[in-house]
């Protein structure tokens, strides 16, 4: 068999299930993206690089891509992240004490990155970016109220993380921290979601 029939029979057997995999993790249209880069890393290593059984080797390669793709988003964001609260920084921070300001901001984002993806956006998309409910919820594609819901919980979780990540911090930070990072989801949600 040569190595193009050996990839068609591959591609023919495990096409479908690589893709509801890559779906099951990252949705529809980039699962589909996922899915077109696996099996591009298949064709590429078909000579030898592909074990028998496929499938279990293909969706390795799947999980793979989607940890990668996450781990570029979650760096991707969190610099957008920073550059979007040092813009909209306060001139009470810009004349704080530089050390604190930079120690509340690490766990602040610290907090904020450690959340699910959705609590992020949902939380970013009013706070950092100015959103009203009503047009967080046209971007994440819900309903204002489903949203509501979703900022509720995300702002309970970022309050938890927030905790923990001023307990692993070695000396004592300051309240700015919680309202730094806490305190700005929570005027904007509220006062949008009411």
């Amino acid at each position: 068999m040569t190595p193009a029939e050996r990839f068609h029979e591959v591609y023919e057997e495990c096409y479908p299930r690589v893709l509801a995999y890559a779906t099951s993790l990252v949705g529809r249209q980039v699962g589909e993206d996922i899915t077109s880069d696996t099996f591009t890393i298949a064709w590429r290593r078909i000579h030898g690089d592909v074990p028998h059984p496929t499938l279990p080797w293909l969706l390795g390669v799947t999980r793979n891509l989607v940890r990668e793709m996450r781990r570029r988003d979650a760096l991707r964001y969190l610099l957008a992240a920073e550059e979007a609260r040092r813009m909209a920084g306060s001139a009470e921070d810009q004349a704080g004490d530089v050390a604190t300001v930079v120690a509340d901001r690490h766990i602040a984002l610290q907090a904020l990155a450690s959340l699910p993806e959705s609590d992020r956006e949902s939380l970013t998309l009013i706070a950092w970016h100015g959103l009203s409910t009503k047009e967080a919820a046209k971007v994440l594609k819900c309903t204002s109220a489903a949203l509501a819901v979703r900022l509720y919980r995300a702002r309970r979780r970022l309050e938890k993380a927030l905790e923990a990540a001023q307990s692993s911090e070695p000396s004592e930070p300051s309240e700015a921290a919680s309202a730094h990072a806490g305190g700005t989801a929570r005027p904007h949600c509220e006062g949008a979601a009411a």
